[in-house]
């Protein structure tokens, strides 16, 4: 089992955080795209080589981000249309997600198999979440789920903060 965190620079406009395990060492660096259209992350190594990228799509109707690792597309993010509370749904290769990812704590299953747990970690500067992985889980694909579903429910929160 791995345990992983992600902490978020509360202040950075480049949307740059890092990704540590259980002692602190760095897993991986997360870079957001400043001022490019489309929004963008690059999730790299330690060493620097980008092992997943992330992209929200401007031409859709309705807020979509895709996931890639490897250079191919491995999951998507899409908002539903909702007249109360905002609904997504979320497509990942081979892998079924559930529980309440809307407030961050929900699991990753692969074949009826749970691989990974994640949850919001409430007494924190800024987002603050844990990651468990289990077994031979997925972890870069699990991570990077993890920072488009959160940059999802943020752009929502935005507008609904400015349409509210």
């Amino acid at each position: 089992m791995g345990q992983l965190y992600i902490k978020q620079q509360v202040f950075s406009l480049a949307e740059h955080f890092t990704v540590t395990d259980a002692v602190g060492n760095v897993r991986y660096q997360v870079d957001g795209s400043f001022l490019r259209i489309p929004k963008s992350f690059s999730i790299t190594d330690p060493y620097g080589n980008e092992v997943a990228s992330l992209e929200k799509t401007m031409l859709s109707l309705l807020p979509h981000f895709s996931v890639f690792v490897g250079g191919a597309q491995v999951a998507t993010i899409d908002k539903e249309f909702s007249f109360f509370r905002p609904r997504y749904r979320i497509d990942a290769v081979g892998l079924d997600v559930e529980g309440d990812w809307w407030d961050m704590n929900f699991s990753v299953a692969r074949g009826g198999v749970q691989v990974a747990q994640i949850s919001k970690r409430w007494l924190s500067w800024g987002d603050s979440y844990e990651i468990n992985v289990f077994g031979d889980g997925p972890e870069t694909l699990i991570v990077a789920l993890v920072i488009a579903i959160d940059k999802v429910k943020r752009d929502a929160g935005r507008r609904d903060i400015t349409m509210g």
